[in-house]
């Protein structure tokens, strides 16, 4: 009898904990979907260090005269322009250190559009022929810091989404804001979302300058990129 009454609990055991799994498997699913399109998040990054797990987009599509730009994603923030300029070569971030993007423009025209940019898209490359971005509903605003190495620079827009795409894959709506004259020092800026459609977002930022307004061309540093509720 004993023996029976234990065959039969483990076969109980056995039953609940499959039910178990079966209807745990689905909440799993729905608790990672919902962090891959950070609608449980309170802030949703683009770029807050260089490699972080919480970059969600790559800059990946480079434009008009994308052969003026160079782009360091791992700058140290109390590293010199000028410093670098001397040793020829980037200081290598240490673990911790805080970390942010320098942004260089020649204004040479190498590509003859007269103007350069970069977006921020997921996956990479993507000009809404691939599947991807994020639902970025549930946030009331996109904001970033952003500075020049001299001030005085002029960036024609900073936004987010506006790639049409190729097929249905393309941004569901887009926002900005232009001329942004950068001063010396950091500033927060701040792109409003209110009353837009962030269902489908695969350009999650970018920023776009122009050779006439910046002859000499220009440097400029970014940072904590992100959207907020």
């Amino acid at each position: 009898m004993n023996k029976q009454k234990t065959m039969a609990s483990l076969l109980t055991g056995t039953v609940l904990m499959l039910a178990g799994t079966v209807f745990a498997a689905p909440k799993k699913e729905q608790a990672a979907k919902t962090a891959a399109t950070g609608a449980a998040e309170n802030v949703f990054y683009i770029y807050t260090e260089r490699g972080s797990r919480l970059n969600h987009y790559v800059p990946s599509g480079w434009m008009g005269d994308y052969g003026d730009i160079k782009m360091n994603q791992g700058w140290i923030k109390n590293q010199s322009a000028k410093k670098e300029a001397k040793t020829e070569k980037a200081m290598e971030p240490k673990p911790g250190e805080d970390t942010c993007i320098q942004v260089r423009y020649t204004a040479e025209r190498k590509q003859g559009a007269g103007w350069a940019g970069i977006y921020w898209q997921h996956p990479a490359n993507n000009w809404g022929d691939k599947r991807g971005g994020f639902d970025l509903s549930s946030y009331a605003k996109l904001t970033f810091m952003a500075r020049g190495e001299q001030g005085g620079e002029v960036v024609d827009k900073f936004f987010i989404g506006g790639i049409t795409g190729q097929t249905e894959e393309g941004d569901s709506d887009e926002a900005s804001i232009s001329p942004v004259t950068l001063t010396k020092e950091w500033k927060k800026y701040e792109v409003s979302l209110k009353g837009l459609d962030m269902s489908h977002i695969i350009g999650g930022f970018g920023f776009a300058a122009n050779a006439d307004a910046n002859p000499d061309g220009f440097i400029m540093y970014l940072d904590d990129i992100r959207l907020e509720k």
